[in-house]
């Protein structure tokens, strides 16, 4: 039964390291490539172990990490879904609850209920830990797209608009990050790195 067990572990362990392999559309600051879903997991837990002071009302952090570490597995299956693409956004839903349905499902009873009430609770966004966990979601992006002169929002035509639309959530997070994340839009409109 134990042996059981750690294989499913073990299985799950090895099936997450395809997340190394799906590509998104934000670019490495410091690279011409591309960044790849794990590593944008592994540096947006990092994002919310730092920002977590800027929170008008503290979440508890360790669920925010276990949110943001487990966040995209579902990638695996499903793809990067670029954030900016209506048609594509339509099918998402349903590839992803396929693909959450699966691969945690690789799990051991208990712990694939777990990830799969963990990754439900990031989607729907409502607990103050989802909230915490989808702000510094979107705030990474906006980061890297800035830093990269814009390289993926000029590629894609994306508007200052949409940028907003996109990641109002973040007010809601936290004001103070909001505002300091409009000075940069408005700094990135100025350069050309983002259309008005």
């Amino acid at each position: 039964m134990e042996h059981e067990r750690l294989g499913r572990q073990i299985g799950f362990l090895l099936e997450i390291d395809k997340l190394k392999t799906i590509l998104r559309q934000s670019y490495l600051l410091h690279a011409d490539r591309q960044e790849n879903s794990a590593e944008h997991s592994w540096h947006v837990a990092v994002m919310a172990l730092l920002l977590v002071e800027y929170a008008e009302e503290r979440p508890d952090l360790s669920r925010v990490l276990q949110m943001l570490l487990i966040h995209d597995i579902v990638e695996i299956d499903a793809g990067d879904t670029y954030c900016y693409d209506e048609v594509d956004k339509l099918a998402k839903v349903e590839r992803e609850q396929q693909a959450a349905q699966r691969i945690f499902g690789l799990l051991p009873d208990g712990q694939s209920e777990k990830l799969t009430a963990l990754w439900q609770e990031f989607e729907a966004g409502v607990s103050r830990e989802a909230q915490c966990a989808n702000a510094v979601d979107r705030f990474m992006p906006i980061l890297h797209n800035y830093y990269t002169q814009g390289k993926s929002w000029r590629a894609h035509g994306v508007t200052k608009q949409k940028v907003i639309a996109r990641n109002i959530r973040i007010r809601e997070y936290s004001p103070y990050l909001w505002e300091w994340l409009n000075s940069l839009l408005e700094d990135a409109v100025d350069k050309g790195y983002l259309f008005e």
